[in-house]
């Protein structure tokens, strides 16, 4: 896989409204985007990296995902079915509401990555 680092993404604005209604007192994962924003940034994780190939999930995403599976003690397919189904992840995540997430095997190869990087 490789990374081509880019901008994270603003919040979609169907994912913002839903969750404000949803959530309209927030919660830890909408509080934590709005107070400190995403926190990583794709460059942190350059050098885990190929320049050249498939694009990979971008990693700021991904470390979120793992720090969100460790609070919520949750299984890879667990957080990945999180990411899929959960309006505060998208959020936190700047994802539009039906985005179709991606394979729980990809957070074992993203912490294989962290461990050997």
């Amino acid at each position: 896989m490789s990374l081509h680092p880019r901008p994270i993404d603003p919040i979609p604005e169907a994912t913002a409204r839903i969750a404000r209604q949803a959530f309209p007192k927030g919660n830890r994962y909408i509080l934590l985007r709005d107070e400190l924003g995403t926190i990583y940034a794709d460059a942190e994780f350059a050098s885990l990296f190929s320049v050249h190939g498939q694009s990979a999930i971008s990693p700021w995403r991904l470390a979120l995902i793992c720090v969100m599976q460790f609070l919520e003690d949750l299984t890879d397919r667990q957080a990945a079915d999180a990411v899929r189904s959960r309006i505060d992840w998208k959020y936190l995540l700047s994802l539009e509401l039906g985005d179709p997430g991606f394979d729980f095997s990809v957070l074992c190869e993203f912490r294989n990555r962290i461990i050997t990087g």
